[in-house]
C-alpha cells in the first residue's frame, strides 16, 4: 500500500465519524486554501496485540521512522512520533497507548476484558489502522466506570483503533496564515474549541502553536442495547514555528499534547 492510499482509506474511516473535519476542510477550500495535512494521530491500549510496539513494523514498512518518545503522567500514557524517510509531505503520525496498568484495579479487568477479545494476531497490513473496535460493544456502566477515570479509556473502549484526529497544517494556509485567524474563522462559523488551557496550545517560543475542536459526536449502541451521544474523532489546527537553526520544527510538546487529549471529553 502507498502512503496516499493509506490516508485516503483513513480520512474515509475519520470523516463517517467526524462530519465536521469535511465540512471545515469545504470551508478552507472556500478561502481558496489548499489544506494540507500535517499530522494523524492514534490511541491504542499497551500491552494488547494492537500495542505500539506491535504496530509500529507496519509504519516502518511504510517508510516511516521513530522520532522522538514521549510520557504523559497525569493520563498514563505513552507515546511516539513518526515521520516518513523519504516523502518530506507525507503526514506526520503521533501514536499513543494507555498504560492500563496504571489504573484502578476496575478499570484494569474492564479494559482485560476487551483486550482478551482482540486475536494475538490481528495486526497484519496497514488496514489494522483502520480497524476500529476488535471486541463486543462495552456495556455502559464499564464504560461509566472508565470515564470517571480516563477519558482516553473511556474513547478508546467505544472507538477503537481509527484515526483519532487529523491536523491542518497552517504553515500551509495562505489567506488564514495565523492560528489566531484560523480559530476566529471557526468560531465565526459555530464551531466549539478546546479551551483547555486556553484555546491557543504552545506558542513561537516553543516553535508549535496547536488548537483544536471538540470532538464530534455520534449515537453508540452498548452491549445491553441501550444508546447514549458520545464524542467521536476532533479536527486540529497547528502552525510550525522556525528554529535557532533555521529549520521548522517537527516533533510534538507534551505540554501541548496532553492539552489536546482533552478534545474528547465528554462533558464538553
Amino acid at each position: 500500500m502507498q502512503v496516499d492510499q493509506l490516508f485516503a482509506a483513513l480520512w474515509d474511516s475519520y470523516t463517517s465519524v467526524t462530519p465536521q473535519a469535511q465540512r471545515i476542510q469545504a470551508l478552507f477550500k472556500q478561502h481558496g486554501e489548499n489544506v494540507i495535512n500535517d499530522h494523524i494521530a492514534f490511541r491504542t491500549f499497551a500491552n494488547s496485540p494492537i500495542a505500539l510496539e506491535k504496530l509500529e513494523p507496519i509504519l516502518i514498512d511504510l517508510g516511516y521512522q521513530a522520532y522522538g518518545a514521549f510520557r504523559f503522567e497525569s493520563k498514563h500514557l505513552k507515546a511516539r512520533c513518526y515521520k516518513h524517510q523519504s516523502q518530506a509531505d507525507a503526514p506526520k503520525i503521533f501514536l499513543s497507548e494507555l498504560l492500563s496498568d496504571e489504573l484502578p484495579a476496575d478499570c484494569q479487568a474492564i479494559i482485560n476484558k476487551l483486550v482478551a477479545q482482540i486475536p494475538d494476531d490481528v495486526v497484519q497490513g496497514p488496514e489494522i489502522f483502520w480497524s476500529k473496535c476488535l471486541w463486543q460493544p462495552i456495556a455502559e456502566q464499564d464504560y461509566l466506570t472508565l470515564a470517571q477515570h480516563s477519558e482516553y479509556a473511556a474513547w478508546l473502549s467505544t472507538m477503537g483503533l481509527q484515526a483519532n484526529h487529523f491536523t491542518v497544517s497552517i504553515n500551509h494556509l495562505t489567506q488564514t496564515p495565523s492560528i489566531q485567524e484560523v480559530n476566529q474563522l471557526l468560531l465565526d462559523e459555530g464551531y466549539t474549541l478546546n479551551q483547555t488551557g486556553g484555546l491557543i496550545k504552545g506558542s513561537p517560543e516553543l516553535y508549535l502553536e496547536q488548537s483544536s475542536t471538540m470532538a464530534d459526536k455520534i449515537e453508540f449502541t452498548f452491549a445491553e442495547g441501550e444508546t447514549r451521544v458520545i464524542p467521536s474523532c476532533f479536527y486540529e489546527f497547528a502552525l510550525r514555528h522556525k528554529q535557532p537553526n533555521g529549520e521548522l520544527f517537527d516533533s510534538f510538546i507534551e505540554g501541548n499534547a496532553d492539552k489536546i487529549f482533552d478534545s474528547t471529553n465528554s462533558a464538553a
